[in-house]
């Protein structure tokens, strides 16, 4: 959850994010815009949970081998 996607990817790239320092290369794969911080935060936590998962599986967009953190 960013304001600033482009500031969040970088700094995930440079290790500067522990839930992702060791987990090695990767790509973005849900951009959604949202009215509040709340909503957001709700968001996130669906495609973290074993549902948003699931459906990241199914639709082809999980990355093999990753455990889709962050």
């Amino acid at each position: 959850m960013t304001n600033n996607l482009t500031r969040r990817v970088s700094e995930h790239r440079r290790g500067k994010t522990k839930s992702t320092k060791n987990r090695g290369d990767f790509s973005v794969s849900i951009i959604e815009e949202c009215k509040t911080r709340k909503e957001a935060h709700e968001r996130e936590k669906y495609w973290k949970s074993g549902c948003g998962k699931e459906f990241l599986k199914y639709s082809g967009m999980e990355q093999s081998g990753s455990s889709r953190g962050s």
